[in-house]
């Protein structure tokens, strides 16, 4: 594994750890935040260790289209990207939003950790697939 693909793992456990503290704490909109960049880091990872040209955006279901198109599977579905796509700017800016309810709750970010848990088992599986060849 690159070096650089090694970064941008730890930043995405990194904030995968702080999205479930954050939960247990009820500050909901950073947990959101931080499950987001977590999955986005991970499928970042996925650019930097098969040398593809790193996109700048933060939608999961753009990065998830783009690594589709280079053969590799991630193991997270559209409603998913879609969902983690919506809380991406609401996170982040008290603006309106269009996360169901509008006002997170720890119903949403459970959800929202365990995407993260299932892209990060996804990325690893792809990873240790790579290394076997």
């Amino acid at each position: 594994m690159k070096d650089e693909t090694k970064m941008w793992l730890d930043y995405a456990a990194e904030n995968l750890a702080s999205a479930r503290i954050l939960l247990k704490s009820s500050l909901f909109n950073s947990c959101l935040q931080n499950a987001q960049q977590s999955v986005e880091k991970l499928l970042k990872s996925l650019f930097t260790e098969f040398s593809y040209k790193l996109i700048k955006t933060h939608s999961i279901a753009k990065l998830r289209q783009v690594l589709k198109e280079q053969g590799i599977f991630i193991d997270i579905s559209e409603d998913d990207c879609d969902l983690l796509d919506t809380i991406y700017l609401p996170s982040k800016y008290p603006i309106g939003s269009v996360i169901p309810n509008y006002q997170p709750d720890a119903e949403i970010c459970g959800q929202c950790i365990a995407i993260a848990e299932q892209v990060e088992q996804s990325v690893k599986k792809i990873l240790e697939e790579k290394e076997a060849m």
